[in-house]
């Protein structure tokens, strides 16, 4: 395929990886990967945990500077990519270069939601998406002071343990009463409410945050019931919207991100999308899934590649993510969004444990916390969508694997 040129729009995890599987699968063609940062592709996890603690000799680089050269893929850093054309297969560039492509790859990821309340313009308000920004909030935790972070989802739970185990004094407001409680529900909310508590962490739950207050910087947040929360600097994690605006002015179909078939594969077939920016038909759930974790910019991008050269496999793989929070280290597996009830196997009072999430006696999903070499059980567990005794579930005695079904074991 000499002759062709694949074009991958958004220079991340996702798109550097399936830059990478071109080559590994034998594309001797184009291959080109663009970027508006100024940095090549990196890993984001990195950037609320050990990189922003200081603990990192370097960025967190999907790959050494010499392996796009190597490789043969033209890598544009600080390069926008202002429109798509499907049906004349060509992209066009800040500046007035336009590309021709035979496929292309959407890897554009996410942005941050911003804070619409009086004071979010003040400086000190600040978000965590690109490397730039954890060096920002490093700067402000090893200046000292007081640190409140708005939301205490995945990002805002992480930037405050690390500010925490800097040295920072932290509140966390939640409008939720617990931590995380959208997504792993009130009991295991209620352990990482206490884990950040152990850690010196004041936190505040049903915290409805009405304003920011300060002369030019921030200088306290104030909640609607009156209480006012004194800060030296804030941190917003109040989740991310997919960067849909290319594919929408394509033409391209949107459904919470770009809305892909079980291949990846967009609306018009010459375009393809991999990671946090697609919502893909998912066969084990028979439904679209959009997810916004690391693994899934890891796996979603080679499948994406592949698809892209025409292999017809479905993108299967069971949605995962991991967080360190102080000396507590979880991996969650599965997509769960009701369930009958959450089971626990192992010791959640020492914070050594599994969880399940069941429904109609199926496990949905499972959390192991500072319980390693498990993943792969679990969600073998969820893939065989077959009811397991409960009572077997719970027992730390009975072995993951003697659960599964005969043909799946």
């Amino acid at each position: 395929m000499p002759d062709r040129t694949f074009v991958v729009a958004g220079a991340s995890l996702a798109g550097a990886k399936a830059a990478e599987t071109l080559r590994e699968e034998g594309f001797d063609g184009r291959v080109v990967l663009i970027g508006d940062e100024p940095e090549r592709p990196y890993e984001r996890p990195p950037l609320s945990k050990e990189y922003l603690r200081g603990e990192a000799d370097s960025k967190p680089y999907v790959h050494d500077a010499s392996f796009y050269a190597e490789h043969d893929i033209e890598l544009r850093t600080a390069t926008t990519v202002e429109g798509i054309d499907p049906a004349g297969s060509r992209v066009s560039l800040a500046g007035g270069e336009s590309l021709a492509f035979d496929r292309l790859l959407l890897a554009t990821g996410a942005r941050p939601r911003r804070l619409s309340l009086p004071g979010a313009e003040l400086d000190g308000v600040l978000y965590l998406r690109a490397v730039e920004d954890s060096d920002e909030i490093r700067r402000r935790i090893d200046a000292g002071g007081r640190l409140v972070t708005i939301g205490a989802g995945w990002i805002g739970a992480e930037v405050a343990a690390s500010a925490r185990q800097r040295g920072c004094e932290v509140t966390i407001l939640e409008l939720a009463e617990v931590p995380l409680e959208r997504v792993l529900g009130p009991e295991l909310g209620a352990i990482y409410r206490d884990i950040h508590a152990d850690n010196g962490v004041r936190f505040l739950g049903g915290a409805a945050v009405e304003a920011i207050e300060g002369d030019r910087r921030v200088e306290a947040v104030r909640l609607a019931d009156g209480r006012r929360i004194d800060a030296d600097f804030v941190v917003a994690g109040i989740g991310v919207e997919p960067r849909v605006e290319l594919a929408g002015a394509a033409g391209l179909r949107l459904e919470n991100g770009v809305a892909c078939d079980e291949r990846l594969r967009t609306s018009a077939e010459n375009v393809y999308a991999a990671g946090d920016v697609a919502n893909a038909m998912h066969p084990l759930y028979g439904a679209r899934l959009r997810v916004e974790h690391w693994a899934n910019a890891l796996n979603q991008g080679p499948h994406a590649a592949r698809s892209m050269l025409g292999s017809a496999a479905p993108y299967d793989s069971v949605p995962y993510f991991f967080s360190d929070q102080y000396d507590v280290g979880m991996e969650y597996a599965g997509f769960a969004t009701e369930w009958d009830e959450v089971v626990f196997r192992g010791d959640p009072s020492g914070r050594e444990f599994i969880a399940f999430w069941l429904k109609d006696e199926r496990v949905l999903a499972g959390m192991n916390v500072n319980v390693w070499d498990v993943t792969d059980q679990i969600q073998a567990l969820i893939a065989a969508r077959q009811p397991v005794a409960r009572a077997r579930l719970v027992d730390p005695d009975v072995p993951l694997d003697a659960l599964l079904p005969a043909d799946k074991a």
